[in-house]
């Protein structure tokens, strides 16, 4: 690279008549040109953090839509405890549809909840270090959201769960499963059953969308059209080779 640099400035004074500003110039151009290319550990960082932040961003619109968890793979569903609780109730006036109808509910709080999400994830993202940026984005396909979930899922779920419980309570999800659950635990010889589904509900929506940004990251590092930054294209070239 040195012997570049020297063969570039050797040509610029043959040219420039030695004119300091324009040998410094030219030779900062040459340096530029060869440096280009090559990625820094921060270069190959900056790529995986974007990555996580395009598959956030459009995994929170999409479950934030109307269905977006309810009608969708990604469906939240009642915990063992609770379906035994909506059986034994399904006779009873007034829970007879208790399931479908706290279902309801408990996915559109979580869609309610989605639409909060990028902001807590975003800024998650830009607090990591990714101190092993190069054997992440060398690693599996899905080796980035794994990172992203292990270092601050923790962090995560105690910014998102007060998010849920908010959402929940605008569809008046946990009064109406605290309302069952007494009058379920009012019936002769059952176990009792725990009214909160607030931690329930705050995992699988974190699950939602942990996976959303999963396959993001898998389709960046598969499909190039999908590098829609001149930064994602320069860090995922690297693995594709």
């Amino acid at each position: 690279m040195i012997k570049r640099i020297l063969l570039g400035g050797l040509c610029v004074v043959t040219f420039t008549s030695c004119d300091p500003a324009a040998l410094q110039q030219a030779m900062d151009s040459v340096l530029a040109t060869t440096t280009t290319n090559e990625l820094t550990t921060k270069n190959v960082a900056d790529g995986l953090k974007q990555a996580l932040e395009i598959g956030i961003t459009d995994g929170a619109q999409k479950l934030s839509a109307t269905d977006g968890y309810y009608k969708s793979a990604y469906k939240i569903l009642l915990p063992e405890e609770a379906q035994k609780v909506a059986d034994k109730l399904r006779n009873v006036p007034g829970f007879n549809s208790l399931e479908e109808n706290i279902l309801e509910k408990v996915n559109r709080g979580a869609e309610d909840a989605a639409k909060k999400a990028a902001p807590i994830f975003k800024q998650a993202i830009l607090s990591m270090s990714f101190a092993d940026a190069w054997d992440i984005l060398m690693g599996d396909k899905n080796a980035a959201t794994n990172y992203l979930k292990k270092a601050t899922y923790q962090q995560l779920y105690t910014e998102f769960n007060p998010v849920i419980v908010e959402s929940l309570d605008k569809f008046n999800a946990r009064t109406y499963w605290s309302s069952a659950v007494d009058k379920y635990n009012k019936i002769p010889f059952v176990e009792k059953a725990n009214p909160d589904l607030d931690d329930h509900v705050t995992k699988e929506a974190l699950e939602g969308l942990f996976e959303m940004v999963r396959l993001k990251e898998l389709d960046i590092r598969q499909n190039t059209a999908s590098r829609t930054t001149d930064l994602l294209k320069r860090v995922f070239a690297k693995q594709d080779k």
